[in-house]
């Protein structure tokens, strides 16, 4: 059988032990007689199971004492109404939150949160994160939200802590497309939520990293099984979560510390982001449209200058065992997702057929 590599954006690529593992406790977790499915996610079994990957996420992440974990049901859509829902409540009304607009996410975030509050979009640009400085921050807003790492439009950055604008500013980082992937400081963001389907595990849960001091700031509407301070004085038992995703999460959190954790993740998706880039750099056969200071190391959307030909490139792609290259319906073209769980190998399959398909 062909090798088969995975470049799905998400639902993406497990790592095979995690899989393997999970197959073989799949009817009977640890000699309980019972699936993880089956588990009362109020039982010993599964609290245990839940208690392990907090703490291996909170080890992973480096996460300080005063910031709570919460895994939550949805994803990044949920979670763009669940921030203004659970952050506005200690604002008056005409609060405003600042966005930093890079692409396809952090344009749906804007929109969502026009529902609850004024929004300003301090900068944009979907190819090149505008200079720090030129951004217009409003200087009472609640908090500045921004997209660390574009899924769609391949936008990755982090932002200079230095700028003296941050004092006391909230900061939310919607990091779902590259959470794990490299060494972050949580404790200069208020917030952090990401979708699990990417580095995380299977669709169905968000991991939301929320500090002490923004959980009891929900406004009146936010319904209850989604207030963050409720959420998070239940140990995300207030209803019923996504167990069996928790699980698949916690199995992923031992794999990546058995890898040798974040910083390791950080120096190959380096490797094999440069590796990727440099096929797609050597001539303009293959296009890539985002500032190099901006690429991201997870998402990687590129362009055939002679597009009549994306259908035989991807016809020769799935021949291959390369699978899930298409770009998103939004922007069209080609798109490789090279997560935690992508190995080198299928990177270098996919440098091997792009210079194949170009005839280099």
């Amino acid at each position: 059988m062909t090798q088969i590599f995975n470049f799905s954006a998400g639902p993406a690529v497990l790592p095979k032990e995690v899989l393997a593992q999970a197959a073989a406790e799949m009817l009977d977790w640890h000699g309980s007689g019972m699936s993880v499915m089956e588990m009362s996610h109020r039982g010993p079994e599964f609290m245990s199971i839940y208690k392990a990957a907090e703490r291996d996420l909170r080890e992973l992440l480096a996460v300080p004492d005063n910031y709570k974990i919460l895994f939550m049901q949805g994803g990044g859509l949920s979670q763009n109404a669940l921030i203004p829902l659970n952050l506005l409540g200690h604002k008056p009304e005409g609060a405003t939150i600042d966005f930093i607009h890079t692409g396809s996410w952090s344009a749906k975030s804007i929109k969502e949160a026009g529902k609850y509050a004024k929004v300003n979009t301090a900068a944009s640009n979907t190819t090149a994160v505008p200079a720090q400085a030129d951004w217009q921050l409003t200087a009472d807003a609640a908090y500045l939200h921004m997209c660390t790492n574009e899924t769609i439009d391949g936008v990755e950055y982090q932002p200079d802590f230095n700028d003296t604008r941050f004092k006391d500013r909230v900061l939310v980082a919607d990091m779902s497309s590259h959470i794990l992937s490299r060494v972050i400081d949580v404790a200069k963001y208020g917030v952090i939520f990401a979708g699990a389907q990417k580095n995380i595990g299977p669709a169905g849960v968000t991991i939301v990293i929320i500090r002490d001091d923004l959980l009891g700031k929900a406004l009146p509407v936010c319904p209850s099984a989604f207030d963050f301070k409720l959420v998070a004085d239940n140990e995300s038992m207030y209803n019923t979560p996504p167990t069996y995703g928790i699980y698949i999460a916690g199995l992923v959190f031992q794999w990546l510390k058995q890898q040798g954790g974040v910083a390791e993740m950080e120096r190959r998706a380096k490797a094999k982001a440069e590796l990727l880039y440099a096929a797609l750099d050597v001539d303009d056969f293959y296009q890539n449209r985002v500032a190099p200071a901006n690429r991201s190391r997870m998402n990687v959307p590129f362009y055939l200058k002679d597009e009549s030909k994306n259908e035989a490139f991807l016809a020769g792609a799935k021949a291959r065992g390369l699978l899930q290259l298409k770009g998103h319906k939004s922007v069209g073209g080609m798109r490789a997702s090279i997560y935690n769980a992508m190995p080198i190998e299928g990177v270098q399959a996919l440098v091997d057929y792009l210079n194949e398909f170009a005839g280099r």
